[in-house]
């Protein structure tokens, strides 16, 4: 009697971890939907900033081009 008690406790347990699992997985398909998404919603305004700091950069070089560029500030 105490063995099915064990077999059935066992097995119990099998089904609660299996369901995590696969509620887990579900989740980091989710989460990487979620990612990619937000990848494609950021990447034009990535690309927006990198060419600001570029043009703010040329900007500089542009105004200061006889002071020699100093490590450190």
């Amino acid at each position: 009697m105490l063995l099915i008690v064990w077999i059935v406790v066992a097995v119990l347990a099998l089904g609660v971890l299996g369901a995590l699992g696969y509620s887990l997985v579900g989740a980091a398909g989710r989460l990487d939907r979620e990612l990619r998404g937000l990848e494609q919603d950021v990447r034009p305004v990535l690309a927006e900033v990198q060419a600001s700091a570029a043009r703010a950069a040329a900007l500089r070089a542009e105004e200061q081009p006889d002071r020699p560029a100093t490590a450190g500030g």
